[in-house]
């Protein structure tokens, strides 16, 4: 009887284990199937656009294999000598993080100068950083150049949220 008891009570941990494996294995493939758009996954290209004027419109492609999401606003530094990166237009926060699957891409507007802004300078590069979940940056930083050999940018410069679409992204 007792040996009869211990292979019960060993059959029985097994299939725990085996249960437990399987529910750690589908909850590492869930948790793997969406990542952080970086640098690394995305194809990044800055255009000018005929409106509205003195905007810029940022695309991220992401030309990954697994579903990515871009938090937040990207971080952008305006020339490669920027002290700061610019400010984030608040206002154009959107109700949810914009996921995208592969070889899908989100958009951020991109205000340039106004004549309220102070200072400024035509600057040659842009860099870019993602953001993760918590607001931080992400890999590393991807330096496109800007169109026509330089865009001016004063200290009213600023960048939207990511947006699903571009349409969105260019109305702040």
């Amino acid at each position: 009887m007792r040996s009869t008891t211990r292979t019960a009570a060993a059959s029985s941990l097994m299939a725990l284990a085996a249960l437990a494996l399987v529910g750690v294995q589908a909850g590492t493939a869930h948790a793997a199937t969406t990542a952080t758009c970086t640098t690394a996954n995305t194809k990044l290209t800055v255009t000018e656009v005929s409106r509205p004027i003195n905007h810029l419109l940022l695309k991220a492609t992401n030309t990954g294999t697994a579903t990515c999401n871009a938090f937040y606003a990207p971080v952008l530094r305006a020339g490669a000598d920027a002290q700061a990166p610019l400010a984030r237009v608040e206002d154009s926060k959107p109700q949810a993080v914009v996921t995208l699957k592969p070889g899908e891409s989100a958009y951020a507007g991109i205000a340039t100068y106004s004549p309220d802004g102070e200072g400024g300078a035509t600057e040659k590069t842009l860099g870019v950083f993602f953001t993760d979940r918590n607001a931080g940056t992400t890999g590393k930083e991807k330096t496109l150049n800007l169109p026509n050999g330089g865009v001016f940018f004063n200290s009213a410069a600023a960048v939207t949220y990511w947006q699903d679409n571009a349409a969105d992204a260019l109305v702040w």
